[in-house]
């Protein structure tokens, strides 16, 4: 089944998901990696400023393993709908986002 997801991103840890994110050990997570990383490519933050995407799981609840293992850790206030298919929602891509905020706090620890 594929959701419609909202969430609120926990910016203290953007830095770090970020890196799982993109060295790899979220996409070597089984049986979902490679979908944790394609939702988080198709997501957006939107006007609201809460992050958006569409993700296919067959867990029962939905999510209980990527939130379990993944977006319980970076995200609050994580709400589902079921979706007819992928969608594009409007927004900042949250890929550039993610590396703003990273960039941003790398920076604040800088000398």
């Amino acid at each position: 089944m594929i959701y419609h997801v909202k969430a609120k991103l926990r910016d203290d840890t953007a830095r770090e998901f970020l890196s799982k994110l993109t060295d790899g050990t979220v996409a070597a997570q089984r049986p979902d990696g490679s979908e944790i990383i394609a939702s988080m490519e198709r997501a957006v933050v939107n006007p609201a400023g809460q992050v958006e995407w569409s993700e296919l799981c067959y867990c029962s609840p939905p999510l209980a393993h990527e939130r379990e293992t993944v977006l319980d850790l970076h995200f609050t206030d994580i709400s589902t709908e079921p979706a007819e298919a992928h969608t594009r929602y409007e927004g900042r891509p949250f890929m550039e986002h993610l590396r703003a905020l990273s960039e941003r706090s790398h920076s604040l620890k800088l000398p």
